[in-house]
C-alpha cells in the first residue's frame, strides 16, 4: 500500500520523543531505580504509544527505522541521571508534556488518516500516541495511571486529535488544521495544569 505520510520537521519529532521520555526517566529517579531501569522507563514512555499505533494501523514501527530515536531516549535518561533532582521538580515537566500531548495526539491521527484509517478510529490512534507511553511508564512504576485520575489529559489529547481529523475532513490546509489542533489540545491541557480542572467521577443515584 503506498501512502502520503504526514511530514513533520525531523528535529521536533525528536524533542516531543525527547519530553516524554524525560517523563519517564525522571519518574524512575523519584523512585530511587537503577539507570537500566531509568533508560527503560525512558524509551517506553518516548516510543510506547507511537508504537502501539503503527502496529495496530499496519505501519512500520517507527522508531525501529529511525536511528535517532533510541540514543536520543538513552541521552535523556544519562541527563536525569547526571542532573539534580531539583530541576524537575515543579510544573515544567507538566507544560513541556503538555506540549508533547498535543503535538503527538495531532500527529498520531494525521499518520493513521494517510494509511486510509477512517476518521473516529483515526482520532483513537492519535489518543493513544499521545498517552499510552504514559499509561505503560505508570502501571509498571505501579502508580494509577493517568487515565485513572480525573484530571484533564486524555480529554484534551482526544481534543486535538478531533480537531486535526476535522480539519481534513474539511479539506484545510495542513497547516492550518495541525496547528489549530495543537494550540486546541495544549489549551485544554494547561488550563487544566493552571486551575486543577478534571473530569466529574461516577456517582450511582440510589443505594
Amino acid at each position: 500500500m503506498s501512502v502520503t505520510l504526514p511530514q513533520i520537521p525531523a528535529a521536533l519529532d525528536l524533542i516531543g520523543t525527547a519530553v516524554f521520555a524525560l517523563t519517564g526517566a525522571v519518574l524512575a529517579s523519584r523512585l530511587r531505580q537503577t539507570f537500566v531501569t531509568m533508560a527503560f522507563f525512558a524509551l517506553i514512555t518516548g516510543v510506547g504509544g507511537g508504537s502501539v499505533r503503527d502496529l495496530l494501523i499496519g505501519a512500520p514501527v517507527f522508531w525501529v527505522r529511525d536511528p535517532w530515536v533510541a540514543p536520543v531516549c538513552m541521552a535523556v535518561a544519562l541527563l536525569a541521571w547526571f542532573t539534580p533532582h531539583k530541576w524537575w521538580e515543579g510544573r515544567l515537566l507538566d507544560w513541556a508534556d503538555a506540549a508533547g500531548l498535543a503535538a503527538y495526539a495531532v500527529l498520531g491521527t494525521a499518520k493513521a488518516l494517510a494509511f486510509g484509517i477512517a476518521p473516529v478510529p483515526a482520532v483513537l490512534m492519535g489518543v493513544i500516541t499521545g498517552c499510552v507511553g504514559g499509561v505503560i511508564r505508570d502501571v509498571l512504576a505501579g502508580r494509577p495511571s493517568i487515565i485513572m485520575r480525573p484530571e484533564i489529559y486524555v480529554t484534551a489529547a482526544a481534543l486535538a486529535a478531533g480537531l486535526c481529523a476535522a480539519g481534513a475532513w474539511l479539506g484545510l490546509p495542513r497547516e492550518i488544521a495541525w496547528s489549530a489542533a495543537m494550540l486546541g489540545g495544549f489549551s485544554l491541557r494547561g488550563y487544566a495544569i493552571a486551575t486543577g480542572l478534571a473530569l466529574p467521577g461516577y456517582q450511582r443515584a440510589g443505594g
